[in-house]
This record gives structure tokens, C-alpha cells and sequence, in this order.
């Protein structure tokens, strides 16, 4: 027991000796580092464009076919289809009004104005139409729970699945349950 004492106050003593060298060493950097006029830390001049020089250069993306609106607080915005190939989709139109979409006015959304098809009758109704497609709003909660709803359904429709497979099961010899997980990984396998 004595003896473990000892050897940690020897152990102490030499980790106080190398702390006291350090020290020493450090005084003496600092002393000839003021003795020749030298800053601590030397540092160069630091020239206006030389970030610019460092920088990587963007790599060049096609730009969006669609223009994004400016957020508003409480609505969520979507391109509705109001024409294809060059004919008029109303049954699309109106199906998307009925759920509660909004044409969004072109006095609305001032930075989308330019872009604005100008031959449609959307955009005679002074709403923002571009390529065919219609800008709309609807409240959040709305498309919450419209979303809701259409993971509901889809969930019924894998219950009904794993059931109608699960029905034949015979405790003889037993069906796997359907695992419906994904693993991604990276690397060598």
C-alpha cells in the first residue's frame, strides 16, 4: 500500500517537471520571438481576390422550367395542367378546383408577370399561366390532410394485400410475413 503511494507522488513529481519544462520552452520562444521583432503569430497580407482565386468554379445547370413563387405564410403553390398537346384539359381543371386549389393572380406575384403566356384565357382572367400550366394555392392544412387521406388508403390497400396472401397460411408450414424494409449501403458488398 505504501508502496503504490510512493510511486504515485513519484509520478506526480515528474509530470510537475515536465509541466515546469514546458513552461521554459514557451518562455524562451516568446523571448526570442520579441527579441527579433516577430509577432506571435506571423500572418501575411491578405489580398482582396484571393478568395475569388480559391474558389471552385459552379458547374453550369439548365435553368428550372418553372419559375418558383415567393412563399406565402399558410399556402402551399402547384402548376395545374390546364392544356395538353395543345388542348384545353378542363375535367383536370376543375377536378383540382373541386379539392381546393386556387389560380393564383398575376398581381400576386409580380416576378412572375414576364414569363406569363400571354394568348390563354387564364391569363386573360389574370391569373399566371406558363407553358400549359396554371400556379395554385391552397391552405396547408388542406393538402395536410390530403395527404393524410391518400397515405390512408394507400396503407389499406397493404393491409388488404398482406391478407389476402397471409389468408393461406397453414401453421404446417408457415408464410413469411412481408418485410417492407430497405437497407441502403455503400461500398463493396
Amino acid at each position: 500500500m505504501n508502496k503504490n503511494i510512493k510511486d504515485t507522488q513519484k509520478e506526480d513529481q515528474v509530470v510537475g517537471k515536465n509541466n515546469q519544462q514546458q513552461d521554459q520552452i514557451e518562455a524562451e520562444v516568446l523571448e526570442t520571438a520579441d527579441n527579433e521583432g516577430v509577432s506571435r503569430t506571423p500572418r501575411q497580407a491578405r489580398d482582396d481576390n484571393q478568395r475569388a482565386d480559391t474558389q471552385r468554379t459552379q458547374a453550369w445547370q439548365p435553368p428550372s422550367v418553372l419559375p418558383d413563387p415567393k412563399p406565402q405564410d399558410g399556402y402551399v403553390f402547384r402548376w395545374i395542367r390546364t392544356s395538353l398537346v395543345g388542348q384545353s384539359d378542363n375535367p383536370n381543371v376543375s377536378y383540382r378546383f373541386r379539392e381546393g386549389w386556387e389560380a393564383c393572380k398575376a398581381e400576386d406575384h409580380p416576378e412572375l408577370k414576364i414569363l406569363v403566356d400571354q394568348n390563354s384565357r387564364w391569363a386573360d382572367d389574370g391569373c399566371v399561366e406558363i407553358g400549359g400550366l396554371l400556379l395554385c394555392k391552397a391552405p396547408v392544412e388542406m393538402v395536410e390532410a390530403r395527404r393524410d387521406y391518400y397515405n390512408k388508403l394507400a396503407q389499406q390497400q397493404v393491409d388488404s394485400i398482406d391478407n389476402n396472401y397471409l389468408k393461406e397460411n397453414d401453421p404446417r408450414m408457415p408464410m413469411l410475413e412481408p418485410q417492407r424494409q430497405s437497407r441502403v449501403t455503400f461500398g463493396k458488398h
